[in-house]
């Protein structure tokens, strides 16, 4: 064996031990996966660019597919209920109204059905090498932000040729709305990604609910209609979801001509306490990912 074999071999012997695995423990353990993260922050950022660059793969138009698909959503929605229904007549700019709670919703779904499946689509990076699962429901986070802001890009620049924007606080909504659809799809997209590799039906439940909960929130109608068929218990319960308060805070900071239109008390203490739990949400989410990823390797 050479001298610098021989060096090497005893730096390695002197190296202390360090288990593969992240600590279970709340604080320490969150504290030591978030700097594993930082550390390989440019591998999350090549990540990003994969699934970007992978999803238009051998496609003609590209990333314009990724503008081709919400716009088409607003078509048909546009037609089918704003013009042959008639909601053009109780919802004003009807067209800037849908595309608003679309382009909050295109976001949530993007994040919790790329993340859900992202561990199972890089199974074969996992099984050769140890680093922080969490990057790939954080690059899956990544993917769909990009995307949504080509969306929130052709949205404003519709809103400002129609009506323009009310410049004064209402346009706070905007972010405040965005992060807690951000730190809620990231809590649900670690969490189910772990669950997925254990059971893989969650990927097609996720799917069914998904389509469920496009329903569940103010993207096609408008909160005017549901204050008024249902109690106020009920409208409670429909007001805990954090997507509905995520949709109705865009359009109260996007939507000039709905300005005067009525809205849930509170707003935005709905959505700051719903950012406040979705952080929690993250917290815990990525503490049950840490413990359930120590097996990802067998399972997959």
């Amino acid at each position: 064996m050479s001298e610098e074999a021989q060096a090497r071999a005893a730096r390695l012997s002197e190296t202390p031990m360090r288990l593969a695995v992240p600590a279970t423990s709340f604080t320490r353990g969150a504290t030591q996966s978030l700097k594993d993260i930082w550390a390989r922050r440019e591998l999350l950022g090549m990540l990003v660019r994969r699934e970007l660059r992978a999803r238009y793969k051998d496609s003609s138009l590209g990333f314009i597919w990724s503008l081709i698909r919400p716009l088409v959503q607003l078509a048909i929605y546009y037609v089918a209920i704003g013009q042959f229904l008639g909601a053009w007549r109780l919802i004003p700019d009807f067209a800037i109204y849908v595309f608003t709670g679309l382009t909050v919703w295109q976001l949530f779904l993007e994040i919790v059905s790329s993340g859900t499946g992202s561990i199972i689509a890089n199974g074969g990076i996992i099984k050769k090498t140890y680093l922080p699962r969490e990057i790939f429901p954080l690059a899956s986070v990544g993917s769909a932000l990009v995307n949504f802001a080509v969306q929130f890009t052709i949205l404003i620049v519709a809103a400002l040729v129609i009506r323009g924007l009310i410049v004064d606080r209402r346009l706070l909504f905007i972010p405040l709305s965005v992060l807690v659809i951000i730190v809620w799809g990231t809590a649900l997209a670690l969490l189910l990604s772990a669950v997925n590799v254990y059971l893989r039906d969650v990927q097609y439940l996720v799917e069914v609910a998904l389509m469920v909960g496009f329903w569940a929130s103010p993207i096609v109608y408008s909160w005017e209609m549901v204050s008024g068929e249902i109690s106020s218990a009920l409208e409670n319960l429909y007001l805990l979801n954090p997507v509905t308060l995520a949709v109705l805070g865009l359009q109260r900071g996007v939507w000039t001509a709905g300005a005067d239109a009525p809205l849930p008390s509170n707003l935005d203490l709905r959505l700051a306490a719903a950012l406040g739990a979705g952080l929690v949400a993250v917290a815990l989410a990525q503490r049950a990912f840490a413990i359930m990823q120590r097996n990802f390797a067998q399972e997959l």
